[in-house]
């Protein structure tokens, strides 16, 4: 098997895009390193592309290893043949290559084993020749028969023969493709409740639908439904045809054993096949749902880390809550805490606590001059936000505050991270900290959290939990490359995230960096452990604000120093002029001396040197900041002030197989159907909405009652009056 010719094909590559991208791989680069760093080699894949290569290249040599295990298996059994092989190497699949193996697997005590045992084997070879002047199957028996012994007449003989090749039917590699072929293309997977009460898998007590268009999201559901005993599944497939696939491929008419072969069909089918496709085919239809759970959780994770920041803002986080009061804290533009403390003004009736509070509150706003404040979507969210509005207005403008998902919070405060970092803070005060800095920076303060517990995905409880967690791992390593970290501030959390950095050398750059600072990129030399190897992999993603080179604040490798600094003295440019921002003529000299000239002359590729440019430009740029920015309020709306036809703005928290969740700004997400996010026919919400769009949207249902709204993005045909309500909402930058 030619693996770099199948990836070739597969992701239609040139050969030398896959086989220069292979080396960079088992040389041991990093992912986001070869994205950014070796584009020349790549021919300038993206890193999604790249992680997809990966994987399929590490399933691939899985298949090749399986494979020869397998070859060299049946050598040592003495059954290779030239034949066999070549099914073999041409095996595209683990399930082809299971089942051109199954005929000579080890297999526990069979009826067929049996059989074999009593010495039916030969009969039954005389039933599946099908001979046109075959005796009668009594006759043919008769010689196998021992009235004192285990076959005591020719129907147990008959019997015991047809066991044999009903096992050698359902272990036939081609009749098996064929047979799975059906299942996939026409069965029908089945619902029935297993439990006579109500319940939240109600809608699946007598349901059914083709396996070739059920959903991955419904698969799921069931499966879960199955676990709880609230469901019995079953996989149906057409007998007749399932059956007329394997006479065609054994049955020969016009034979007096004609009949007993078709016999032997039929209970290869119903005792051995079906049951062995079911399964198959339910584990399928859930690996590929959970590969598009992850990938949805996955896309979901990088658009919320990928949010824009909240840049220059004094932030006041609000952790709502009702017994205990809700917890403020207010922390600088940098996300160093200033101040803390509990204000009770969640429940009803507290009067004179409320109007302590609101003392309490404008007087940390007055005393650090906060101009944004963030909370917790949680438990007293709405009540909170009222309470906060209100202040707001009695504060007068310049103030706006945002809801924040605070899913992950209380795993955050109650780790031994966050007790490392804020050990004077209890729990909860520690909570409303991230809530203020995930508002700020998302990036820095998420990557805290064990990405399972953001809450951006579906089902995510039922996935196999090493798949989830290295597909969202590698989100986290790409935001964080993408992004840049600043090596003189960021956290042992963030730094891990880092390409080639990881946990333990993290923590030795914080150690250094509190002993010695950290003055240039050239110092990351000196943190015990990070070698030269390692230098290569982070260096590029590290800045370094202040440093003496200009170069170590931007994206610019040091590897490519030399390149940058020939580059503008070329063009008639010094280093200095970097930071002092006169670079505005770069690109038309650039384009004016030629990219492709350019790069000949300085002996530099051309798609490092056009980053180059960018970089010069732009030095430290954030890619976040060319994002829409998030939505910041500056009153609050019920869900009783809602009404069908109103126009509003809102956040998306959360994109699903079957929709999009919005927070409208009444505690309680709305939910944009597939149906309803455009006029036009989509696959997948993530096709038209992300986490963190900002978007319009119009009310179509609300049900108080049930705490449930329905939303569209579709423009009504008519332009329709907006309520006094809607003005509430727009974006404060």
């Amino acid at each position: 098997m030619d693996i770099n010719a199948m990836l070739v094909k597969e992701f239609s590559l040139r050969r030398e895009q896959v086989e220069n991208t292979i080396r960079l791989i088992d040389e041991g680069n990093t992912i986001p390193f070869i994205a950014r760093y070796r584009k020349e080699a790549t021919g300038s894949l993206d890193d999604q592309v790249l992680r997809e290569l990966s994987e399929r290249l590490e399933y691939l040599r899985g298949l090749q290893k399986k494979r020869e295990d397998i070859e060299k298996t049946l050598t040592e059994l003495g059954v290779l043949t030239a034949e066999l092989s070549g099914k073999l190497s041409a095996a595209q699949t683990l399930a082809e290559l299971e089942d051109l193996y199954r005929p000579y697997r080890p297999k526990r005590r069979t009826r067929a084993t049996v059989a074999r045992e009593r010495g039916l084997e030969p009969l039954a070879n005389a039933l599946l020749l099908q001979a046109s002047r075959s005796a009668a199957p009594e006759e043919l028996a008769a010689p196998y028969t021992d009235p004192n012994g285990e076959v005591p007449d020719a129907e147990a003989a008959l019997a015991g023969a047809r066991d044999i090749l009903a096992e050698r039917m359902a272990d036939d590699a081609d009749a098996r493709g064929q047979l799975r072929s059906l299942a996939f293309r026409g069965g029908v997977v089945k619902t029935k409740n297993a439990k006579d009460e109500d319940s939240v898998y109600a809608m699946y007590y007598d349901f059914s639908e083709p396996v070739a268009r059920i959903p991955g999201h419904r698969i799921l559901a069931i499966n879960r439904g199955e676990r709880e005993e609230y469901l019995r599944v079953s996989v149906l497939v057409d007998d007749r045809a399932a059956n007329a696939v394997l006479e065609r491929a054994f049955v020969r008419p016009g034979s007096a054993t004609t009949e007993q072969v078709r016999m032997a069909c039929q209970d290869a089918w119903e005792r051995l096949i079906q049951p062995s496709l079911e399964r198959e085919v339910r584990a399928e239809l859930t690996e590929s749902a959970s590969t598009d759970a992850v990938r949805v959780f996955a896309k979901n994770l990088h658009q919320l880390l990928m949010q824009p920041p909240v840049k220059g803002r004094v932030t006041l986080g609000v952790d709502p809550g009702f017994r205990t009061g809700c917890k403020l804290a207010v922390v600088d533009e940098t996300g160093k805490v200033l101040e803390t403390g509990v204000g009770y003004f969640t429940i009803p009736g507290q009067t004179e606590r409320r109007e302590q509070a609101k003392k309490l509150v404008k007087a940390m706003i007055a005393r650090h001059g906060v101009t944004a404040v963030a909370i917790g979507n949680g438990t007293a969210s709405r009540e909170s936000e009222q309470f906060i509005a209100e202040v707001l207005k009695e504060i007068g403008g310049g103030i706006s505050y945002m809801i924040v998902s605070e899913a992950g919070a209380s795993v955050y405060s109650a780790s031994k991270l966050a007790a490392e970092e804020f050990p004077q803070y209890d729990v909860s005060l520690r909570s409303a900290v991230s809530i203020a800095r995930r508002m700020q920076d998302p990036l820095a303060e998420l990557v805290k959290i064990d990405p399972k517990a953001i809450g951006v995905g579906q089902y995510q409880h039922d996935l196999k939990e090493a798949q989830l967690n290295e597909a969202l791992a590698g989100v986290v390593e790409s935001c964080v490359n993408a992004v840049g970290v600043e090596v003189s501030t960021a956290s042992a959390q963030l730094l891990s995230h880092v390409a080639g950095i990881g946990p333990a050398l993290a923590k030795n750059i914080v150690v250094y960096r509190e002993e010695n600072g950290i003055a240039s990129r050239a110092q990351l030399k000196k943190v015990p452990k990070l070698g030269p190897r390692a230098f290569e992999q982070c260096a590029g993603f590290l800045r370094v604000a202040g440093s003496r080179n200009v170069l170590d604040e931007t994206a610019v490798h040091p590897e490519s120093y030399d390149a940058a600094k020939a580059l503008l003295s070329h063009l008639g440019f010094e280093l200095s002029d970097v930071r002092g921002g006169k670079l505005g003529e770069l690109p038309g000299r650039v384009q004016e001396a030629g990219l492709e000239n350019l790069s000949r002359e300085l002996a530099i590729g051309v798609p490092t040197l056009s980053d180059i440019v960018k970089e010069l430009q732009k030095p430290g740029r954030d890619p976040r900041d060319e994002l829409p920015p998030p939505l910041l309020r500056t009153d609050v709306l019920e869900i009783k002030d809602l009404a069908p036809g109103m126009e509003l703005m809102g956040t998306v928290r959360n994109v699903i197989d079957f929709g999009a969740f919005v927070d409208i700004g009444v505690h309680q997400d709305g939910l944009v159907h597939v149906s309803q996010l455009t006029n036009r026919f989509v696959k997948h919400p993530s096709e038209v909405v992300k986490v963190g769009d900002v978007v319009k949207v119009w009310v179509t249902s609300v049900d108080e009652k049930k705490k449930r709204i329905g939303l569209t993005m579709v423009p009504p045909r008519s332009p329709a009056s907006k309520p006094e309500a809607s003005s509430q909402f727009g974006h404060n930058n």
